[in-house]
């Protein structure tokens, strides 16, 4: 059994690689990809992002380091625009996973979640609202933007994931593997230094 788990993490690494998508669409196209039924027991994450890094390293040494530097920074400029609703940068981006076809997740806390819609109706953004499981599995909102990255010469999608302002201070629970799950501006900014 592990062996076939070990199978499906590392062909849903290669869609997350190649194709740009999440974790979860990325496991269920392994099972596809592999012919298996959809009841097969599927990897975790932390297995997956195994195989993410392993692929990258294999395939990806020489453009993955700068792609991901060009995400970063340009994660930072919206850090940056929105530094009144406290981002905080999550995802492949932050855990260095991240290559051109990954999309920006940054999680944002205000007062009232329609005070950042507000603010990108006055900076001329165009986004698209929807509803997504928040930090701790509750219903948030999302503002999905289309958003031209200069060094990689292409778009990015970038999510602002809306909490209540109060939410901050779980933000740094540690994961599973002890790692900060997320980080500020400065600490995306001691990224983009390293």
């Amino acid at each position: 059994m592990a062996d076939l788990t070990d199978e499906i993490a590392a062909s849903a690494a290669q869609c997350v690689v190649e194709e740009g998508l999440e974790y979860g669409p990325a496991k269920r196209r392994a099972l596809k990809i592999l012919g298996l039924p959809p009841r097969t027991p599927l990897p975790n994450n932390t297995q997956v992002e195994a195989q993410v890094r392993e692929y990258i390293e294999l395939f990806c040494a020489d453009t993955q380091p700068g792609e991901l530097l060009a995400l970063r920074q340009h994660a930072l400029l919206w850090m940056q625009r929105l530094q009144v609703f406290r981002p905080y940068l999550g995802g492949a981006v932050w855990h260095g996973t991240a290559t051109r076809l990954s999309d920006i997740y940054l999680q944002l806390f205000c007062d009232d979640e329609k005070s950042c819609e507000i603010e990108l109706i006055n900076q001329g953004v165009d986004f698209e609202a929807r509803t997504v499981n928040g930090l701790q599995g509750e219903p948030v909102e999302a503002l999905s933007i289309h958003s031209f990255c200069q060094d990689l010469g292409e778009e990015i999608g970038v999510h602002l994931l809306i909490n209540d302002h109060d939410d901050v201070r779980g933000v740094m629970k540690a994961d599973a593997q002890g790692r900060k799950p997320r980080g500020d501006a400065s600490a995306v900014q001691c990224l983009i230094q390293m």
